[in-house]
């Protein structure tokens, strides 16, 4: 089979402090990547594949060996993997790029994948904000604070970050984030509505964060001098997440389709 699918996944959270089966979940992971090596052109992480991650010039956290040592194979083989950082692992500066082949994002970019244009980002950040999520991103994403929290000792800022992680997961009923709340309250849904009238050749909006599994036709709020308007797009797919629904997308050139990985009986 010729390799001309591209996969979208996001927020496995590997190493989560808040999971009893840590390990568990990170072979799942893997044994999809193996799944999917055969049939893969590209695989979009788009963000929170860790729990926390930060590096500094002489360490990373430890760890997810099997995870990277997958990705790694996959680069090796010729399979693009690119890396759009989220909320829970902004603190990026290199290693990946260089020990695992990856394509690393700092910010949402537009891409062109088989003739159709692709927004794609984590998802924080964009849309609506409260001002605490507002003061926290610009803290994280700060040059000075970046440097200043490098410079800590790993003991020491590792464990605060993990900590930090098993609180914002902890203090959700079951861990677990809200179910859709309608067009009008979901900030990606409004942001993919609103950026559509701006940039009208944009056919799908793909994002993370938002840990739920969503398929929505923008298209239906009549986004008007779309150049190639057709039945299926824009549309906005939200990618869920691996920790509690194991989804993921899939484009074959022609169809955008959000799956769930289901192991033994998803055809990859």
């Amino acid at each position: 089979m010729s390799k001309k699918i591209t996969y979208f996944l996001s927020d496995a959270h590997l190493g989560s402090w808040a999971e009893e089966h840590r390990r568990t979940q990170e072979r799942r992971l893997v044994r999809f990547l193996d799944d999917i090596k055969a049939t893969a052109s590209a695989v979009y992480l788009l963000g929170d594949m860790f729990d926390f991650w930060a590096e500094n010039r002489y360490s990373v956290p430890a760890g997810y060996t099997r995870f990277l040592g997958k990705l790694s194979e996959m680069t090796d083989q010729g399979i693009e993997v690119h890396y759009f950082i989220g909320n829970h692992d902004i603190w990026m500066y290199g290693y990946l790029e260089k020990e695992c082949g990856i394509i690393m994002h700092k910010k949402e970019e537009t891409i062109d994948i088989n003739g159709k244009l692709f927004l794609l980002a984590h998802g924080d950040g964009l849309g609506k904000k409260d001002l605490g999520f507002s003061i926290i991103r610009w803290v994280f994403h700060n040059k000075v604070c970046q440097r200043l929290f490098a410079a800590l000792h790993p003991t020491f800022s590792i464990w605060l970050g993990q900590t930090w992680a098993k609180h914002s997961r902890m203090k959700r009923e079951d861990g677990k984030e809200e179910p859709f709340q309608g067009d009008e309250k979901e900030p990606l849904v409004q942001f993919a509505i609103e950026y559509s009238k701006t940039h009208p050749n944009i056919d799908f909006y793909v994002f993370g964060h938002r840990h739920i599994a969503l398929d929505y036709n923008i298209s239906k709020h009549k986004i008007t001098n779309r150049q190639e308007h057709d039945t299926i797009s824009p549309r906005l797919i939200l990618l869920g997440d691996w920790v509690w629904q194991f989804t993921y997308a899939t484009f074959d050139g022609e169809h955008l389709l959000l799956q769930e990985y289901v192991e033994g009986e998803s055809e990859l």
